[in-house]
């Protein structure tokens, strides 16, 4: 009897090691760039997201990062959370119009004179459907719109671009974001979708002759050994749009949804942080002003530089998307304008 006891206990305490080797859930985090957290915003963001979700789980869910790109291209990875393969990705504009090609409604020049405007925007109502829309055509949740490095500026290796005229005949790399190829049309330029790692090489050979990024972004590439002028248009604010496999979000239970949902909103606010952090230091705008010609347009060149590329947009938004595409035009204007009142 105190044998087959024994062979009891030690029979429950294997299948109670089972069980609590089941019950530990794996979240697999990717993003496209180098895993500095206190260097890269989507790095920010992929930390606190693992220290908090482990933290608050209490070790149910093991979150693993890969980061700059290990498990594919934008596209591929993608793919992968649609299938559950990798659970979240932190995926750039681009990455998500070949999904939904309607986030090109937030690729709408000049829109925000403010993060803080940028901020309620995605936040807010808008966020809030525009997520809801992404999950039931794509199968991905949003778990937030998180800071790709803030504003755009244009970075070229020819001329100063001071009005919309310096800008015709030059090459611009863009994303493969359809619209920000027609905002560079509409101001004169060629536009290049050129793939994350080869712009670099591109800009060097000439392929082609300027970029628009943040400017982290450009620090980080280190573009101004390849470019010589810089033009503060702020004329984007892309959002990382940050995803997380519906399947996986759904097989999760109550309590556990609300942990990563948490986590992802406090990541997001580091990634916001660490972005003005680095706009603001020497890991900043001093570092373009040390090393590239850079100009400020006056008030009246960027009120021509929105006279050409606003109109241009929203018919572009309209024949390429119908009456959903303004209608999600209007929403966003309607967000924007609500925002600047508050």
């Amino acid at each position: 009897m105190k044998k087959l006891g024994l062979m009891v206990l030690v029979l429950l305490l294997v299948l109670s090691m089972g069980l609590f080797a089941q019950s530990k859930i794996t979240l697999k985090l990717a993003h496209l760039n180098a895993q500095q957290p206190f260097e890269i915003p989507s790095a920010a963001i992929a930390a606190v997201f693992k220290s908090a979700v482990e933290a608050n789980s209490n070790g149910r869910i093991e979150v693993q990062i890969y980061d700059s790109g290990v498990l594919g291209k934008e596209r591929e990875t993608m793919l992968q959370v649609q299938q559950n393969i990798v659970q979240s990705y932190i995926a750039s504009t681009g990455g998500m119009s070949t999904f939904y090609p309607l986030i090109d409604v937030t690729n709408l020049p000049f829109a925000f004179s403010s993060y803080t405007v940028g901020y309620k925007v995605y936040d807010g109502e808008f966020g809030k459907a525009m997520a809801e829309d992404i999950r039931q055509k794509t199968r991905l949740r949003v778990l937030g719109f998180g800071e790709s490095g803030g504003f755009f500026i244009f970075t070229n290796s020819k001329r100063p671009i001071k009005n919309p005229d310096d800008m015709k005949g030059l090459k611009i790399r863009t994303m493969t974001v359809p619209l920000h190829q027609e905002i560079i049309k509409s101001l004169g330029g060629s536009p290049t979708a050129i793939a994350w790692a080869e712009v670099y090489t591109s800009l060097q050979t000439g392929v082609v002759d300027g970029q628009m990024n943040p400017i982290s972004i450009i620090n980080m590439a280190k573009f101004y050994e390849v470019q010589k002028f810089a033009t503060l248009t702020n004329h984007l604010y892309a959002p990382y749009v940050w995803v997380i496999s519906d399947t996986f979000y759904q097989s999760l239970p109550a309590d556990l949804q609300k942990v990563v949902s948490n986590a992802a909103q406090e990541a997001i606010l580091a990634g916001r942080g660490l972005s003005r952090i680095i706009d603001a230091t020497e890991k900043g705008l001093p570092v373009l002003l040390s090393k590239m010609q850079v100009y400020t347009p006056t008030p009246a060149e960027m009120k021509a530089f929105r006279d050409r590329t606003i109109p241009a947009a929203k018919a572009f938004i309209e024949k390429q998307y119908g009456k959903e595409g303004a209608q999600w035009v209007e929403r966003f204007l309607a967000a924007i304008e609500k925002a600047e009142r508050e």
